[in-house]
């Protein structure tokens, strides 16, 4: 069985190598650089549409130049011949939702593109699961789709979120992949047709409703109980993505009664990292509250307040949708998640 790392969408606050021991990479801001974008999405035909905010006729490009810049050190330049490398004959798995599938898609270009002749590719899509494979290096970058990480069960009285549950099936392809990244939180403001389930059941007590806060935690704790009583430390490395903020509503971040801006469109550049977010995200709080409570070792790699910098970086009207599908939620590639995946580096290559 291959060597499992299972990276949690989690905070790592210290790295031990490019000079970021003992730094808060979190803590920094963004700043413009000429030699971005790490890459041009025309050159990954993978990547999908929606996220492809330039081929989609996005007008502005300054969105695309802004390198995060912790404040106290700095991180590793990628290189993905080095994480090929590093992780030859294994597997990099995200397990999320749509945003997971963001990062993956942005990790996928990142590794092809960075290598020079551009190396051969194999791109397979069976159900949930999505494999993006390295023949020559035998690697795979996997995205499996499971937004909520608990089970949703169909029954005779409608579909049940079962917040104690993971299917035998989940934690066995869980098991069996070198590295694990893991994300849940937007699926679970869902509403009316959008929601995914009729009824959320807790051990034996069934109920049609509860705070989606204390859902999400009770959630996340049983992931947690699964990774503390599945994974081997000397084996497996376990970290969480943190939450992807929105930026629905101007509101949250104009402090300009004047201010034209009512979400995330026509915006075209960061926030300064000062006065903004207003308080920390409160299922970043609960995420990080149940990450200290593991009693196995995990990291959690916090792009919640480096994202809330930027309403520049989504679709917007760019997206799939067009100005009728507005989308301040998902980001641009190339785009945020791509420091997203630097600090995935930075904290793989320190390992």
């Amino acid at each position: 069985m291959n060597t499992v790392l299972v990276l949690m969408l989690f905070v790592v606050s210290a790295y031990q190598v490019h000079n970021t021991a003992g730094c808060d990479v979190s803590n920094g801001s963004w700043v413009y650089d000429d030699s971005y974008p790490l890459y041009n999405a025309s050159s990954c035909s993978f990547i999908l549409k929606a996220f492809d905010c330039l081929g989609n006729g996005r007008p502005d490009k300054d969105y695309l130049k802004y390198r995060w810049q912790p404040s106290e050190c700095n991180l590793p330049t990628f290189n993905g011949t080095d994480l090929l490398m590093r992780f030859k004959g294994k597997s990099i798995m995200f397990v999320g939702d749509s945003l997971s599938s963001n990062q993956w898609q942005s990790l996928a270009c990142m590794v092809y593109t960075s290598i020079s002749p551009q190396p051969n590719y194999t791109l397979l899509r069976q159900g949930e699961l999505s494999t993006f494979a390295f023949p020559e290096y035998n690697v795979q970058l996997l995205f499996s789709r499971n937004p909520l990480l608990v089970d949703v069960v169909s029954t005779k009285v409608g579909r049940v979120l079962k917040l104690d549950s993971i299917s035998l099936e989940n934690q066995k392809l869980w098991n069996g992949t070198g590295v694990v990244i893991f994300d849940t939180w937007h699926w679970w403001l869902h509403v009316g047709r959008k929601q995914p389930w009729d009824l959320i059941q807790v051990g034996n007590q069934t109920y049609e409703d509860m705070d989606r806060l204390v859902a999400y935690e009770k959630a996340l704790n049983t992931w947690a109980a699964w990774v503390d009583s599945n994974v081997e430390p000397e084996k497996t490395k376990v970290f969480f993505q943190g939450v992807s903020p929105d930026h629905q509503n101007a509101s949250d971040w104009t402090l300009n009664p004047k201010s034209e801006a009512v979400n995330c469109t026509a915006e075209s550049e960061p926030l300064p990292a000062v006065g903004y977010p207003k308080r920390a995200h409160p299922a970043e709080q609960v995420a990080e509250k149940v990450l200290r409570s593991m009693s196995k070792p995990a990291s959690l790699l916090n792009v919640t307040t480096l994202s809330q910098l930027r309403k520049d970086g989504h679709p917007s009207v760019y997206g799939l949708g067009g100005s009728r599908g507005l989308d301040c939620t998902h980001w641009c590639l190339s785009g945020v998640p791509d420091t997203w995946n630097v600090l995935l580096y930075a904290a793989l290559t320190e390992s």
